[in-house]
């Protein structure tokens, strides 16, 4: 059982000093958790400390390979709103693309 970072991660920091196992360090081209350390945070805290930080959602993995910090986490919104906006964004954009070629 250990959680992963993927390359999405940004390189901020933010979760390595959080890691009750030291378990996260910097690597390249992102940072890593080294499986044999990680705990995911179980014993120590409710939610895993580096997911509860991580501002890039979706860049920390479980062993099944499921996000741990999805899409929508830190901002509260439902991935069917969020779904709708980004229609709505990609049809604007579209729309700009269509004007600009005409």
């Amino acid at each position: 059982m250990a959680f992963e970072i993927i390359e999405s991660c940004v390189n901020c920091y933010a979760c390595e000093p959080l890691c009750p196992n030291d378990a996260i360090y910097q690597a390249k081209p992102h940072f890593m958790i080294d499986a044999d350390k990680c705990t995911e945070c179980i014993g120590d805290f409710m939610d895993a400390q580096c997911a509860s930080i991580c501002p890039i959602e979706g860049a920390i993995l479980d062993d099944l390979g499921t996000e741990v910090n999805p899409i929508g986490s830190l901002t509260g919104i439902p991935m069917e709103l969020l779904a709708q906006y980004q229609a709505a964004l990609d049809a604007t954009y579209q729309a700009a693309l269509n004007d600009k070629s005409a």
